[in-house]
């Protein structure tokens, strides 16, 4: 820990031990006032002011009707205490053998019990689990109990607020009194899919996002971003997406380019189109105070900026130097942020990355801009007021407005943003990654649980930066976490552009520049692995769509914690190096330098398979993560491609694994890959159904929907069984096809 992380984390722990305190001895404990908000969704608030009205929260896809007064018999009640109108406590007693989860972007252990989070956005290279604040801020909590029944509890509040785990639940908050909203449920993942129905779910992504992507601060000039584009494909392994980091710009000013190191990016963004590649660029919210910058000129005329408490635009040094700040809180300010994005997109630029929207600011002691600045704020977010209410979204205001941006410059087309900083909702707009991680084992481990609690969190696409961003990856390493991070829902490949940065916690300066860091830069067999590890994905590519299409119709994460599959098995509730690719299939991984994964296998059959090998029940790398498919589960996977849309699905791949009935099923579903068609209808969703009579067994469409034409293709089915018998056989998609177990 930094001091400057122990200056805060001892802080914190004395504000909280001094505000204890004096609640226990200045004000006694309430009993709630609930509300229904729906089929076992209940709004608590404390009744001793209940006088106060509720500030919006933009958590909410739109907001929440009360309708009625609550059950008499509720399992989970908190209990308020307050200190003036500034200082609240909320308690959520929970019963013995309940564990805990969720709680957004969190370092550390996957169950949270025992823990304290701050939500407050954090710049926060290199965290730690000692890191009290991250990028992100969910002031939300999954619990499960000892049988297996779960309740979500959801914070209403955009200000800091603490999350204490320690005894029960208990949300600190410091601002406008909050609400405490739970949600009771029998299952967790019907928790998760009941937080989408208020805070919507994500939309569908184009499907090249969901291929690999490669990444580093930065490539430059314009012939290195094309030199790296080659390489992946003179070597075989898929990409699909490259990415353009900050020295593309001229002097780092937002939405220009650096006319010598990338003199035509129109001209640069074609050849990768030509390579199948889309390029995804970024922009930040730092605009440079220079009156001959056209964006500066706009923010000031319209008196778009934040203000310091006087009125002043405020000033903060970022990587141009001092730097000004939109008000995103405005929705005439995200109105004229999103028109930035017209010319910039005219470019051929296929996506937009948000960095450093915390909002990140450098040489002060809270890395971000004063509580006492001011916004504009809108009715609809609570009205002007102080940073301090609205730090926590900026960032997911930000990327609300690139969104928009990027809607509008290309309307048949798919969004795809992603953003560092966010607050629970944000996955309405963007994607999100685990932040400024290091080239460590431990960060590696983190990898899983990071990813899995903002899954359960309402944040389905979510990675880390593979490798590791600060340091130099050993060649095991990068290994090792390629085959992890290729099967999470986000996979990027992402470095620093110094080998060892100083700890100033913004991950600059350093002696030398990062050697290369691509998969084929730790030696042939790193590169081996690495190539198997990318291939595996792209053919589960047709698997994660469906998934992927699941979480944006019920908000089901993409990957899911094991005790998803029995949520009153104990053994499965604290799985850090194992989790469930949807319902379906089973990774298990090594994230130690020597250790075996130990974690504990669910109940039931779940057999192993391989997609990236001729044969299914092939082994190919130690290094890669163990993948099981359910027994009574049918898996498609599609062939191997340079990038997801380089031809139409043929053959479609059935991975059959039969259950004690020898039975299985499974959904494929299938739509054109980008644009809005399948909203109107025009997509496939298929079931297919295997039934076995004494040796044969048959696999046929059991039903479909979607008014798109099922396309003319090879139908390839292979049949796992429990004894490690294989049976093959190809037909014509849509026909039934019969097979003869050996």
């Amino acid at each position: 820990m930094t001091p400057r992380e122990r200056f805060e984390a001892s802080t914190a722990a004395a504000r909280r031990t001094l505000c204890r305190l004096a609640v226990s001895l200045r004000t006694p404990r309430t009993d709630p006032i609930p509300q229904s908000l729906g089929d076992r969704v209940i709004r608590f608030r404390d009744p001793a002011l209940a006088d106060q009205p509720l500030r919006p929260n933009p958590a909410y896809a739109e907001p929440p009707r009360t309708l009625g007064p609550a059950p008499q018999q509720r399992p989970t009640n908190p209990r308020f205490r307050a200190i003036g109108h500034n200082y609240h406590v909320a308690h959520i007693p929970i019963a013995p053998g309940t564990s805990l989860y969720a709680t957004g972007e969190v370092a550390g252990p996957f169950r949270r019990n025992g823990t304290v989070t701050t939500c407050w956005n954090h710049d926060a290279f290199g965290y730690s689990d000692k890191t009290p604040h991250l990028y992100q801020s969910h002031p939300w909590v999954l619990g499960v109990r000892a049988d297996g029944s779960a309740f979500g509890v959801f914070c209403e509040t955009t200000s800091r607020c603490t999350i204490d785990l320690a005894a029960g639940i208990k949300f600190e908050t410091f601002g406008p009194t909050p609400a405490i909203v739970v949600i009771e449920r029998d299952h967790p993942r019907d928790v998760v899919r009941a937080l989408a129905e208020l805070t919507g779910t994500m939309p569908l992504p184009p499907r090249w996002a969901l291929g690999y992507q490669q990444c580093r601060w930065s490539y430059h000039p314009d012939a290195r971003v094309r030199e790296i584009a080659q390489g992946f494909r003179d070597r075989d392994i898929p990409c699909d997406v490259i990415w353009l980091d900050i020295d593309y710009m001229h002097e780092f000013r937002c939405f220009t380019f650096d006319k010598e190191q990338f003199p035509d990016p129109k001209g640069l963004n074609d050849h990768l189109h030509t390579l199948g590649y889309r390029a995804v660029w970024m922009i930040d919210p730092g605009i440079k105070v220079d009156p001959d910058y056209f964006v500066y000129q706009q923010l000031t005329e319209g008196g778009y900026a934040v203000t310091d408490k006087h009125g002043a635009e405020y000033h903060g040094s970022v990587w141009p130097g001092p730097c000004a700040f939109p008000d995103f809180t405005s929705k005439q300010v995200r109105h004229w942020w999103a028109g930035l994005y017209k010319d910039f997109m005219a470019t051929g630029i296929d996506g937009v990355w948000n960095d450093m929207n915390e909002p990140a600011v450098f040489h002060v002691a809270t890395k971000t801009m004063p509580e006492s600045n001011l916004h504009l704020a809108d009715d609809e977010l609570g009205g002007p007021g102080p940073h301090t209410l609205y730090h926590n979204v900026y960032g997911m205001l930000m990327a609300q407005a690139t969104r928009d941006g990027i809607a509008a410059a290309n309307p048949d087309k798919r969004p795809f943003v992603l953003t560092r900083a966010g607050y629970l909702g944000s996955h309405r707009y963007a994607a999100t990654w685990t932040g400024d991680n290091l080239s460590t084992w431990q960060h590696l481990h983190w990898s899983i649980p990071m990813a899995l609690n903002l899954g359960l969190s309402g944040q389905p696409f979510a990675g880390p930066d593979i490798g590791g961003f600060g340091y130099l990856a050993t060649p095991e390493l990068f290994a090792r976490w390629m085959g992890i991070g290729a099967l999470l829902p986000f996979a990027r490949g992402h470095t620093n552009k110094y080998r060892d940065p100083k700890a100033d916690g913004a991950g600059v300066g350093g002696d030398t520049i990062m050697p290369d860091h691509e998969p084929w830069s730790f030696g042939e067999r790193t590169e081996h692995v690495c190539r198997l590890a990318i291939q595996r994905r792209y053919r589960l590519l047709p698997y994660l769509y469906t998934l992927f299409e699941r979480a944006s119709r019920l908000g089901d994460p993409v990957a899911q914690p094991l005790f998803f599959e029995d949520p009153a098995d104990p053994k499965l509730r604290d799985a850090e190096d194992s989790f469930l690719l949807g319902p379906d299939v089973l990774v298990r991984a090594r994230t130690t330098r020597q250790g075996e994964c130990d974690a504990p296998m669910p109940r039931g059959d779940w057999r192993r398979f391989e997609p990236a090998a001729a044969h299914l029940n092939d082994p190919t790398d130690a290094d890669l993560p163990e993948l099981f498919i359910k027994a009574g589960a049918i898996v498609p996977m599609g062939p191997i491609m340079n990038y997801s849309d380089e031809r139409p699905l043929d053959p479609l791949t059935l991975v059959v694994a039969l259950d004690e009935h020898g039975k299985a099923d499974g959904a494929l579903y299938e739509d054109d890959g980008d644009g809005f068609a399948h909203q109107q209808g025009r997509y496939l969703r298929t079931v297919y159904l295997a039934e076995t009579d004494a040796r044969d067994v048959t696999v046929r469409i059991e039903d479909e929907s979607g008014n798109m034409p099922r396309p003319t293709r090879a139908l390839h089915v292979e049949i796992i069984t429990a004894d490690g018998r294989a049976a093959k056989a190809t037909a014509q998609d849509g026909q039934p096809i019969t097979l003869r177990l050996p």
